[in-house]
């Protein structure tokens, strides 16, 4: 879950294995401040939101944009769209590329898609797909994207760290906004810098994981 929707409400205990239907994907909340902190986070909230609206070509673009910033989870939607030709046409050595790059942190999750999708396919198709992950790489693998990422992270907490000095608040545009319409101009009306700081990290360490 996007660290904006977990902040903004504790979420209900989903049914074991049922898949999100469109409608729940459509009422995903995306803070855009978090984009200041944790890009790869927003934008593949932004994305998810989009696809249950069914703006498959905007949630396409969302998902590639959090790709550059080391979302291993879009870098994997990527390829398993490709894979099945969701809505998209089928591009089996395009979705490799995806699934390696997604797979590519030690003890990945997407370990074992990865090396699935790698038997199922032909000499052809991993061939092609090496070509492909040699243009991707500098854009899209942690080398460049994770690093991008984290120095994009630290200056955004250094921010915090700053107004955390003076015991201040942080209001987060589109997550923070308070109740009361007269009191928005008031930072105390907002969470504590502490408090933000803990939600950031908490989604930062899902981002980087690994």
């Amino acid at each position: 879950m996007p660290m904006a929707a977990a902040a903004a409400t504790a979420p209900a205990t989903p049914a074991v294995n049922k898949a999100p239907s469109d409608a729940d994907l459509a009422n995903t909340s995306c803070a855009i401040g978090e984009e200041k902190f944790l890009p790869a986070d927003y934008y593949y909230c932004l994305a998810t939101q989009s696809y249950g609206e069914q703006h498959f070509g905007r949630a396409q673009k969302f998902f590639t944009t959090a790709a550059s910033w080391a979302s291993k989870p879009a870098q994997f939607v990527l390829g398993i769209m490709a894979l099945n030709g969701d809505h998209q046409p089928v591009n089996r050595p395009l979705a490799l590329a995806w699934l390696s790059l997604a797979a590519e942190r030690p003890q990945s999750t997407f370990k074992a898609a990865d090396t699935s999708a790698q038997a199922g396919a032909t000499p052809a198709e991993r061939q092609a797909a090496e070509k492909l992950l040699a243009q991707m790489r500098p854009t899209y693998a942690d080398a460049t994207a994770a690093v991008r990422a984290e120095k994009r992270y630290a200056q955004g907490m250094a921010t915090l760290e700053r107004l955390s000095a003076g015991n201040g608040h942080y209001c987060m545009e589109g997550i923070t906004t308070p109740a009361d319409p007269s009191t928005a101009d008031d930072p105390t009306q907002c969470p504590p810098v502490p408090a933000m700081a803990k939600v950031l990290d908490q989604a930062a360490a899902k981002v980087f994981d690994g």
